[in-house]
């Protein structure tokens, strides 16, 4: 293993036995019931009714049922899977108190027996290999094992009817991330999650005119789950952003993926008042144009009142579902590409949204027209002014342009505030640190 991978990021590993740690801690629960300050119990806050996709048909409640025997303090990453893994199906509220390391290993640590990074980068040299297939072979197979076992240590899935929430002073999770899968009614509220980076991206030289180096892992994923609501979170690359990279065969060596990506069959998902911060391909809904058969019908998703703060696009990239977009803030600098990517049947409608772009740049540059589909875009302002986004857009790419109607109007919103006071109400109101 080459030096350089040695001093990235530390990845836990999970020790075995943690179900018996984490029944440890549950004996410091916090009783049933028990009110937050203010006489507010957050851990059993639901979703407010009609606020975005979320609060559809049954709406979104988390564990707010929970009783006291599934009302969990953790304080460790192994805690926090051996939570998720008690108690079956019951009702439960997870509280996290400070930050969960789930990088207490170095890459070296999942790293299969006779991998080699720089054996890696000879053998895979588009000079020696070109770009015309996908890269096969021992170093290869053995990356892929490699990333496996970090994939064991990092990832935790969520079950139903749980709430998660962040306690204390700055409570969140480095290097994990959250595999919302194959569940229904889940909250997630008040943590900072720092994106995991990748100890083990491949190489594709068939991605793009030169190849690119591809990355696994989100800090959240919600795919084929139904009724989620993400709140007063922050995403973040924290200590590790995309500059700090290092580049080979002239592409950066990409080792993260996105902040959060809501595919795969996803419904009924409202995520609000959070920030997005620092990061490249930042939220994903709908991950494949060819999945038809799982997407179609689904992929309903509100975002309100969010700070995108520092981002180069996908925010979001759009395919299939019927997302609503309103009153969040964009703050780009000068390496911003976009915000919403039109993709395959995608049907978004995006009011009264915020956009503050470096001088210069185009209001056009806002949107990116990914497939031929239309889209709502009203009463949105850029730099403090009132756009018409589309025609902006059309402006700018007459021989592409795109069309206006997504074919359907939003119902389910809370409050909607005026454009024009959507950067200083999202900025006092979005994050962890705004929820207690």
């Amino acid at each position: 293993m080459s030096a350089h991978r040695k001093s990235k990021q530390r990845y836990a590993v999970v020790a075995a036995g943690c179900t018996a740690v984490v029944l440890a801690v549950t004996g410091t629960v916090t009783a049933a019931g028990a009110a937050e300050p203010h006489g507010r119990d957050l851990a059993r806050q639901p979703l407010a009714k009609g606020d975005g996709w979320g609060a559809a048909t049954t709406g979104t409640t988390g564990g707010a049922t929970a009783d006291a025997a599934h009302v969990y303090t953790v304080t460790t990453w192994a805690e926090l899977k051996a939570a998720f893994a008690d108690g079956g199906a019951a009702p439960k509220i997870v509280k996290i108190k400070g930050t969960l390391d789930a990088d207490g290993a170095t890459c070296a640590d999942f790293a299969a027996d006779g991998y080699d990074f720089d054996r890696y980068l000879a053998d895979y040299d588009p000079k020696v290999w070109g770009y015309d297939k996908e890269v096969s072979g021992a170093q290869e197979d053995l990356r892929a094992a490699s990333a496996v076992a970090q994939a064991k240590a990092i990832k935790t899935n969520v079950p139903a009817n749980t709430t998660i929430i962040g306690v204390g002073k700055n409570p969140g999770i480095v290097g994990g991330s959250l595999q919302i899968n194959g569940v229904d009614n889940v909250i997630v509220r008040g943590l900072t999650l720092e994106s995991p980076l990748d100890c083990f991206p491949q190489w594709d030289p068939t991605d793009g005119d030169t190849g690119n180096w591809n990355s696994e892992y989100d800090a959240a994923v919600v795919y084929n789950s139904t009724h989620v609501w993400l709140d007063h979170n922050e995403f973040t690359d924290g200590d590790h952003p995309d500059s700090a990279l290092p580049t080979y065969y002239g592409r950066i060596y990409q080792q993260h993926d996105g902040e959060l990506d809501i595919v795969k069959g996803a419904d009924y998902v409202t995520a609000s008042w959070n920030v997005f911060a620092d990061h490249d391909k930042t939220l994903m809904i709908g991950n494949s144009d060819g999945a038809a058969a799982t997407d179609r019908g689904k992929l309903r998703v509100t975002l309100h009142h969010n700070l995108f703060k520092n981002l180069v696009e996908r925010a979001p990239r759009v395919r299939f579902g019927q997302v609503d977009v309103y009153n969040n803030s964009y703050v780009g600098k000068v390496d911003y590409a976009y915000s919403f990517g039109i993709g395959f049947e995608s049907q978004l409608y995006a009011e009264k949204n915020a956009f503050t772009l470096p001088k210069g740049m185009s209001a056009g540059a806002v949107l990116h027209r990914w497939n031929d589909y239309p889209l709502t875009a009203t009463g949105n302002h850029v730099n403090g002014k009132p756009v018409d986004l589309v025609a902006a857009y059309n402006k700018d790419h007459a021989d592409t342009p795109l069309r206006e109607g997504a074919g359907w109007k939003p119902t389910l919103r809370g409050h909607v505030d005026p454009a024009k006071s959507v950067p200083r109400v999202v900025a006092r109101g979005a994050g962890p640190d705004r929820l207690r």
